[in-house]
């Protein structure tokens, strides 16, 4: 089963590799120094608002879809047709709940239209979501991987011809960017009925069966509960400050910058949840131990993740300046810039360690547990933030991102443990702190002894020492690589 995780993992991590950061480094970051601030301000805030209201679109259906195919792959030609009914009725819904809120909140005339596309673009991804959940239930994780790829690929080639395009290029607006998006989505849904089809012998029917339909968002309900809050915790920061704020839009601008980082280095661990979930699942069903695959994914993740976090907060001013300074605004505000992404980037491990062990946990169905938990994040953040935001602007959401992460990481982390009967290893934990302190020092010792040169060359000459010091803790062995690859492990 290990060797079977690494392999699909990697693959995952490679094809993502090749696609991800073009689209957010070349395509969504020259479309924010494209467009005017505020533009791009108003789209980040509307953005998070589309994101917490996928409760209503989501229900839960795709990770409940996911769990309960994984565990029984046969279900699958009877449970798509209720399941996509289903979609498409909370569709509906959300859609029409979203719209009436931005409303109320004071969104009108060109900002109600950007609201529109920016709810079909959440709309149909989600639609790609569940398609992929059912890719994923199967073990086709590999497909997976492909269709992850998909809509960004697309996008990349018809967002770059307009950025590139002379004629177009100097005309490009913000709402160009939200329509390509909507056309991108669309064909990668088809692409992905076209094989799920294919592999999982679906068709193309729909059941608007209400009591079966009610069952299935009945059953659903914690799951929704749970993405609905993540939803709150994780993005009402840029919508709050867009309100709050004098300067809201410009300020959640600069908070769109900022996260863009984080969001792409999420891209890592949200791949090893994609493929965990499933995994875990039929692992619990069947009373297998998954304590091996949970140290495996620590292992690859929280190492990385630390590499990453140091370099973001000793390296923010070289960074933020790499991307940004040819912002209209950033020559101005580049310090709130390098702050808000240092605070920001600092939360990155949480993140790592909340994929892997609230995963586990919702693969384990400890769903009340995690509902508890979100809860209290929930908390944390709006309390926060309401205190913060008018005193610090995107600052004081950053403060309260990294707060309420690192808050309900470790209690993903002492629940998981408690539940599932994790073994606690002291010499381990103390491994990774140990690296923790290693890379802080490494740091600050490049920063020392180079001071004056290249940043790039800083942070080359500290990310090859950190992948070293990796393989010197341990957390990646040469043997334990070979023997991954190897079809008959000893």
């Amino acid at each position: 089963m290990r060797r079977f995780f690494v392999k699909n993992i990697l693959f995952v991590i490679a094809v993502n590799v090749l696609v991800k950061p073009i689209w957010v480094f070349f395509i969504d970051r020259t479309v924010q120094n494209t467009v005017p601030t505020a533009s791009y301000g108003t789209y980040t805030a509307l953005l998070s608002l589309s994101i917490i209201f996928q409760t209503i679109l989501d229900f839960g259906i795709s990770s409940y879809n996911s769990r309960t195919i994984a565990q029984d792959p046969d279900k699958l030609p009877s449970l798509f047709p209720a399941m996509l009914s289903a979609r498409l009725v909370l569709i509906v819904f959300y859609m029409t709940l979203a719209y009436l809120w931005g409303y109320a909140i004071g969104y009108r005339g060109w900002e109600l239209n950007l609201l529109i596309g920016v709810l079909l673009i959440q709309s149909l991804n989600a639609l790609v979501s569940f398609i992929r959940s059912n890719v994923a239930a199967l073990h086709r994780f590999k497909t997976d991987g492909v269709l992850s790829i998909t809509d960004r690929l697309l996008m990349i080639i018809i967002c770059g011809f307009l950025l590139i395009y002379p004629p177009t290029a100097h005309l490009f607006k913000i709402q160009w960017f939200v329509i390509a998006q909507i056309v991108c989505y669309f064909i990668a849904a088809v692409i992905g009925y076209i094989i799920l089809k294919r592999i999982g012998k679906v068709k193309l029917k729909f059941s608007f069966n209400a009591p079966e339909i009610f069952r299935i968002i009945k059953q659903s309900f914690p799951y929704a509960l749970l993405i609905f809050q993540m939803s709150v915790y994780n993005r009402a920061d840029a919508m709050m400050m867009e309100r709050i704020c004098a300067d809201g839009k410009v300020q959640a601008g600069i908070w769109a910058a900022a996260f863009r980082l984080l969001d792409q280095a999420n891209m890592f661990g949200l791949m090893f949840a994609t493929i965990l979930l499933p995994m875990f699942g039929r692992m619990l069903s069947e009373k297998q131990d998954v304590r091996q695959i949970v140290r495996l994914c620590v292992n690859m993740l929280l190492p990385m993740s630390f590499m990453v976090a140091i370099a973001g907060i000793f390296f923010s001013k070289d960074i933020m300046h790499l991307l940004y300074h040819k912002s209209a605004i950033y020559s101005t505000m580049s310090v709130e810039y390098e702050i808000v992404f240092a605070v920001l980037i600092a939360s990155f491990p949480s993140w790592c360690l909340m994929y892997v062990y609230s995963t586990l946990l919702t693969a384990n169905g400890s769903l009340k547990t995690l509902n508890i938990i979100a809860f209290a994040g929930v908390v944390i953040n709006l309390s926060l933030n309401f205190y913060l935001i008018p005193l610090y602007k995107a600052e004081g959401g950053a403060i309260t991102s990294f707060i309420t992460q690192t808050s309900l990481s470790l209690a993903f982390i002492i629940f998981a443990v408690k539940i599932i009967k994790l073994p606690v290893n002291i010499k381990w934990v103390l491994a990774h702190l140990g690296y923790l302190a290693l890379i802080i020092a490494l740091a600050l010792g490049v920063m020392f002894v180079m001071r004056g040169g290249s940043s790039l060359v800083q942070l080359s000459v500290f990310g090859t020492v950190c992948i070293a010091l990796m393989f010197v803790f341990r957390f990646i062995s040469v043997p334990a690589i070979k023997q991954l690859l190897n079809r008959n492990p000893g």
